[in-house]
């Protein structure tokens, strides 16, 4: 697998390599070790989230309050989503900016966001299906939401008709809101690790 550092630093993109043979394809979506070596995060599982949604649904942006953050890698295992990561990490030399990632099934590429990234997705098909791994359990009253159609943010959803959303994400803040009262996490309790060399491969088909 291909781990590279997205724009945003601290956030990575796991493109895996697909195997195919008359059966099919297999992949390896993760291993920890290698994203270890490559990222220096562990990949800790203390809850494991899917979403289903229907086409032109919008979810995002969200995140979580440090303590207790979570960590997230989030694959699309149904379907085809434009994921967004956005930096929300007050005092990051990149607050604000975002990168993009399509994601399907095929690809199997899959997003790894640490604490102080948001992200958000559009669902580009009928019945998309996102898993999240996620580093901590769900904590209520944690949760943060930044309007995904912010328009300093200018996300670029590609919408052709209006999306959608839930009822907090359609009355979420905007991120200049959000930092002003004090919601969003700094970069100070957030800072990004730097990507290390790196050529590892998938290995074990079962």
């Amino acid at each position: 697998m291909l781990i590279s550092e997205m724009t945003i630093p601290g956030a990575y993109r796991i493109q895996p390599e697909p195997r195919a043979d008359s059966r099919g394809h297999f992949l390896e979506s993760v291993r920890d070790s290698v994203l270890l070596a490559a990222t220096g995060w562990e990949l800790v599982i203390r809850q494991v989230n899917f979403s289903v949604s229907r086409r032109n649904t919008l979810r995002g942006v969200h995140g979580t309050r440090v303590p207790p953050g979570q960590a997230k890698f989030i694959t699309c295992v149904r379907g085809l989503a434009l994921d967004i990561a956005v930096d929300i990490r007050v005092g990051s030399p990149t607050f604000g900016q975002y990168d993009v990632t399509y994601q399907s099934p095929e690809s199997g590429t899959a997003v790894y966001l640490p604490d102080g990234i948001g992200h958000a997705f559009v669902a580009l098909t009928e019945g998309t299906s996102m898993c999240y791994l996620c580093s901590t359990e769900y904590v209520p009253g944690t949760m943060i939401e930044i309007d995904a159609l912010d328009p300093d943010l200018a996300l670029p959803w590609e919408l052709t008709e209006p999306p959608i959303r839930s009822a907090k994400d359609t009355t979420a803040p905007t991120l200049a809101e959000a930092a002003a009262a004090g919601l969003l996490p700094t970069y100070e309790q957030c800072p990004p690790r730097p990507l290390q060399p790196q050529s590892s491969r998938a290995a074990g088909e079962s």
